[in-house]
């Protein structure tokens, strides 16, 4: 995110060549002349360790372990995790020594979703995977995506009806997955493919987390939750294969994603991808750019139904920049303080855990950790912490002003997107996609929650609201 880039994390470099692999023994020996041992977190419970407490209550018990220390072991049923709750150790392993860690168990988890895509691969594999996607993510096609956004979002704004309640979660996730298959796909080759997206992405959000959290006995029995996860990721992962199979040599020429990628080559190997590399990216893509932007989204409108102050602001800035006609991509860089408005929808519904594994020993706060060691920190918790952010669980959008600089979070301790080698790639794709539709929404609509109505947080990858029934009101 350019606008707070002062505040973040800097890219590092790409170094890391791979993933340890703890050997028949567990993890590997410490590093020579480290001897602190992590705090274990409070609640263990034999056999099952802590596996219980983050299945059940995910959310408040990685909050709870910020008092713990700075590194907290956590025992999943034995299989061990450091967790992380200082920024500045965050910044270490993403950024500063990011060659010394792997991706971790979160991601291997997720392989039967994202195969080998950039959100599970490491090294010189992902080094060239980012380099082939890299030009899908420039400036100048960012602003042709965003085209497609204000007309995909003014087409949603422009289907409500004063007074008739809609689900504004569900109208996120549509809106979001029509921007980013328009920006895949070309024609109505998508169509089963979106439909399938439709009916797969729930369940795979559902089952993400469990996934992670689970003892490793569980990784392969045929429960119902593996069996539907497994399920909804063979499904999608057929049908994207059968869109990039009806792409011939004569299509590759077209304006869209599935034909850059095709046609790329990397310019210091000169290799190209797969079909089969194409469709892992392609699937990151669309779980990135719809499940992520949706939720954010939905958040926002949570929020600004909450705060009528802040929502009162953010409609008169979209008056004063748009006016009556619809939002336009180069509308969106004037739309400040609505872009405030999501950095704090974001800081404060954030993605629950992300893992990384030692691939040696290291000393992390003190703390002597083995190599193939698994290490975790939660963006949720961290985007929390008191010591971080004044009055952490207050919207106060303010306080991402450039106006008042004493304001401003300290560095390293906002990281939405990620940090280092593997920051998220289409960050500059996820904020024009979610400020287009606030703009055209907030440019038509008040939306009011439907009287008794009561959203609760649903942990996943990133928390979702269990539902969202809204009523749009009309401003003109």
């Amino acid at each position: 995110m350019a606008r707070t880039s002062h505040r973040t994390s800097s890219d590092g470099p790409e170094r890391s060549d791979g993933p340890a692999r703890p050997g028949p023994d567990g993890p590997g020996p410490a590093r020579p002349g480290a001897t602190a041992v992590a705090p274990m977190a409070p609640g263990r419970l034999p056999v099952l360790g802590h596996a219980l407490q983050l299945w059940r209550g995910p959310i408040a018990f990685l909050e709870s372990l910020r008092p713990a220390g700075a590194v907290v072991r956590v025992d999943l049923g034995g299989w061990p995790l450091h967790v992380l709750t200082d920024p500045d150790l965050i910044h270490t392993v993403l950024v500063g020594e990011a060659q010394d860690y792997g991706r971790g168990r979160i991601f291997e988890k997720l392989r039967p979703l994202f195969g080998n895509g950039i959100a599970t691969t490491d090294g010189a594999f992902h080094r060239k995977q980012r380099r082939l996607m890299q030009p899908a993510f420039q400036r100048n096609r960012i602003s042709r995506y965003a085209e497609l956004m204000c007309r995909e979002a003014d087409a949603m704004a422009s289907s409500w009806s004063a007074g008739t309640e809609v689900r504004v979660d569900r109208e996120m996730r549509r809106f979001a997955l029509s921007a980013v298959a328009g920006m895949i796909f070309s024609g109505d080759v998508d169509q089963p493919a979106v439909r399938e997206v439709h009916r797969s992405f729930p369940i795979i959000l559902e089952g993400m987390l469990v996934r992670t959290v689970m003892p490793k006995a569980f990784d392969r029995l045929p429960i119902p939750l593996n069996r539907r996860f497994d399920g909804a990721a063979t499904r999608l992962r057929a049908i994207i294969d059968e869109v990039v199979a009806e792409y011939g040599p004569e299509d590759r020429g077209q304006d869209d994603l599935i034909s850059l990628l095709l046609s790329s080559t990397d310019a210091e190997t000169g290799e190209t991808m797969s079909a089969e590399q194409v469709r892992d990216e392609l699937i990151t893509i669309l779980f990135g750019g719809t499940e992520t932007a949706s939720t954010t989204l939905s958040w926002i409108f949570h929020e600004l139904a909450r705060h009528p102050d802040v929502e009162k602001r953010v409609h008169a800035e979209v008056d004063a920049v748009v006016g009556d006609r619809p939002v336009r991509p180069d509308d969106l860089a004037a739309l400040t303080y609505t872009r405030s408005v999501f950095e704090e929808s974001l800081r404060l519904h954030s993605p629950l855990l992300f893992t990384r594994r030692t691939l040696t020993p290291v000393t992390l706060g003190g703390v002597a950790i083995p190599a193939g060691a698994e290490i975790a920190y939660s963006p949720y918790a961290l985007h929390r912490d008191p010591a971080l952010f004044r009055d952490p669980t207050t919207f106060d959008a303010d306080r991402w002003s450039d106006a008042d600089p004493s304001r401003l979070p300290r560095l390293n301790s906002f990281i939405p997107f990620g940090a280092g080698q593997h920051k998220c790639i289409g960050d500059a794709f996820a904020v024009a996609e979610i400020l287009s539709a606030v703009a055209s929404v907030a440019s038509r609509w008040r939306l009011a929650p439907v009287p008794g109505s009561v959203v609760k947080e649903v942990p996943a990858g990133i928390p979702l609201p269990d539902a969202l029934p809204m009523v749009p009101v009309p401003r003109r």
